[in-house]
């Protein structure tokens, strides 16, 4: 496809305005007839959903004349509801899969899809953890019961306690074929069974901050300064980097992604313009505030 082509929170952001109004090009609303407001339901991704409440509160100060909803519960829990008609958009953190298409086809649209930020997934662990740099083949090795223990990787002597997310997750997906499976197709590696299922990026932020022993993975917009991100390299030869926007854009940090939103079919009106304002430097430069990198970065 082309360029166009959170625990859960609902957010609902309501104003009110006594006449109706409609997009003009460059995303913002004119007055018009009635008191009717457009009404956007956006839902998916908790990796994005943090960024999309920031954008859809800026965008509502800008244009009162629409309301905005948003909703986590993962990227499959989006398409879901995007494929059964009850949301205007899917926020997504993997990219829709073709099963998922082929349901939409039989609804009767295609997706379309919109790359809206770029994201890294930081490995985390505990502050008093001594570990510093993990190679994607030992974070591999670990997700898959293969390394146990902390020592095994120049830790001290302690159980290592897996973290993911949930597998309605689409940074789960993607942490399972992009680190697990080491991006090889054939691999059919799966998660210990030892390890943790978290619901929510807060829940494994938490997890890690309290447990010693714990290692998780988040996207970096979420990871706060009191736990530890662990440096990582490509292989055992390559140099250990540290995720960071520059650090995306320069294509050194081996382990990030496009964030998306998806429509039902090509947007139009107050959607088109929303979508719109969401790729303008204006909104792509809270996505860098939140943590994000910019699109217009890359």
């Amino acid at each position: 496809m082309d360029r166009k082509s959170p625990f859960i929170i609902l957010f609902f952001f309501c104003t009110s305005l006594s006449a109706c109004q409609s997009p003009n090009q460059t995303g913002s609303e004119q007055s018009g007839c009635d008191s009717q407001k457009a009404v956007i339901e956006n839902k998916g991704s908790d990796t994005l959903v943090n960024l999309a409440l920031a954008w859809a509160e800026k965008y509502q100060q800008l244009n009162p004349g629409v309301q905005i909803s948003v909703t986590g519960g993962g990227s499959g829990t989006g398409f879901t509801s995007l494929i059964n008609g009850t949301i205007t958009i899917a926020n997504a953190s993997r990219q829709i899969k073709p099963e998922e298409i082929d349901a939409a086809r039989e609804n009767g649209f295609v997706p379309v899809e919109f790359i809206v930020a770029d994201d890294a997934i930081a490995v985390i662990v505990n502050p008093d953890n001594p570990v510093e740099n993990l190679s994607l083949e030992q974070v591999s090795r670990i997700y898959k019961g293969e390394i146990n223990n902390w020592k095994e990787v120049g830790g001290e002597d302690r159980p290592i306690v897996k973290l993911s997310r949930e597998t309605n997750s689409g940074t789960h997906i993607y942490f399972l074929e992009t680190v697990i499976r080491l991006g090889i197709k054939e691999d059919t590696s799966i998660f210990s069974a030892d390890t943790l299922l978290l619901p929510s990026s807060e829940g494994i932020i938490v997890e890690v901050r309290n447990n010693p022993n714990a290692i998780g993975y988040d996207g970096l917009g979420y990871v706060p300064s009191d736990v530890k991100i662990v440096a990582l390299s490509q292989g055992a030869d390559t140099n250990y980097i540290i995720p960071s926007a520059a650090t995306v854009i320069s294509g050194e940090y081996p382990i990030s992604r496009h964030l998306y939103m998806y429509t039902r079919g090509e947007p139009a009106g107050s959607e088109l313009a929303y979508l719109n304002w969401i790729l303008s430097d204006g909104a792509q430069e809270i996505t860098a505030n939140l943590g994000f990198v910019p699109i217009a970065d890359k």
